[in-house]
């Protein structure tokens, strides 16, 4: 059966909702940070100073009856961020709008959708993991144990999410939710390590809804797998905590007829993140040999 260029699937408000349902099964780690809109073409957003509060004098918070209060004061630091743009478009022709299965229009839909959600969803992870742990940002650091989880005699995988628990921990955040989030050659590092070197049994899998990414959980932790996690590093944190998505414009598609040619189509969405708590990140390097 032929299509014609008049049929339901190529009208544009149809294929903006195939963008969307594409986007929702694409997205990792936009679907865990906290996403709000903005309407402006800047972003004016408060980090707070994540050290406990202290007294300068006295030094200690006790104080006798009727005495008056010391006073402390939380700081933040002020920053502005803008709005960035994601977009990219492709063009399907007459001939296989009317002629070819209808596999062509789905898969350019969902490759160009794909294309602008990995953009975002890497830009979600630079931020929260400080473009892999650079500490400019205040994010926890630390180098794995031995040379790395490929190391089968000196490393431990375990250990070194163990520390980043620990480290977001003293940092006064509940670790209860926290994700671990390593690129597919990190994950097949810890399975090694958890079934081969240790004899253990698989990581037990998420019982609840499966997410986007997830694949299991270890120390109660959610294990999720992408390759926008940069190599030789393993992020650790609450990005539902530590990092926050300004959407100026969700991901959005139009179409435009080009005469005697074909449909184009243009896929794109617009926004930042930005992230308010470090302190609830911590970024696992050297990872690998």
């Amino acid at each position: 059966m032929a299509y014609t260029v008049e049929q339901a699937e190529i009208r544009g408000l149809d294929i903006d909702k195939m963008i969307k349902g594409f986007a929702l099964t694409t997205y990792v780690f936009k679907s865990m940070v906290t996403v709000s809109s903005t309407s402006g073409d800047s972003i004016r957003w408060y980090q707070e100073t994540a050290a406990d509060l202290t007294l300068v004098s006295p030094s200690k918070f006790e104080t006798s009856p009727l005495s008056q209060f010391e006073t402390a004061e939380v700081s933040w630091t002020r920053n502005t961020s803008y709005p960035k743009k994601y977009a990219v478009e492709g063009t399907i022709s007459r001939e296989d709008i009317k002629g070819a299965d209808i596999d062509v229009l789905a898969r350019t839909i969902l490759r160009l959708t794909r294309a602008v959600v990995k953009q975002v969803d890497s830009r979600i992870y630079d931020v929260m993991s400080d473009t892999q742990g650079t500490g400019s940002a205040g994010v926890g650091t630390g180098a794995a144990t031995g040379d790395g989880w490929d190391d089968t005699t000196n490393g431990n995988p375990v250990i070194d999410i163990m520390k980043g628990l620990q480290n977001i921990a003293e940092n006064d955040y509940d670790t209860s939710g926290c994700i671990v989030a390593m690129d597919p050659n990190n994950y097949t590092d810890l399975l090694n390590y958890l079934i081969t070197v240790k004899g253990s049994s698989i990581p037990q899998f998420a019982s609840d809804k499966v997410q986007t990414g997830v694949v299991g959980t270890l120390l109660g932790c959610k294990l999720v797998v992408s390759n926008n996690v940069v190599a030789d590093s393993v992020y650790v944190g609450l990005p539902a905590k530590s990092t926050t998505w300004k959407s100026f414009e969700d991901i959005h598609a139009e179409t435009e007829n080009i005469l005697g040619k074909g449909t184009r189509i243009a896929v794109w969405e617009n926004g930042e993140a930005i992230l308010t708590d470090p302190k609830a990140s911590y970024v696992i390097t050297d990872t690998n040999t």
